[in-house]
């Protein structure tokens, strides 16, 4: 006699495997470290203030 397999686990495990190997590649694409986030921000603020510095003013006219 065979042994008797359960074809709701299986599937089940099936796709608990695929859900995990598509969030590793999610967080390999999209992930950042929290450092990073911070100095790509520090930089964006020290671009806008540089820019809003040089801005000439219209209001001699």
């Amino acid at each position: 006699m065979s042994n008797v397999v359960n074809l709701n686990r299986f599937r089940k495990k099936k796709a608990r495997a695929e859900k995990e190997k598509q969030a590793e590649e999610n967080r390999v694409k999209y992930g950042r470290r929290k450092d990073d986030v911070a100095m790509e921000d520090a930089e964006a603020k020290k671009q806008g203030a540089f820019l809003d510095g040089h801005k000439k003013d219209d209001d001699e006219g």
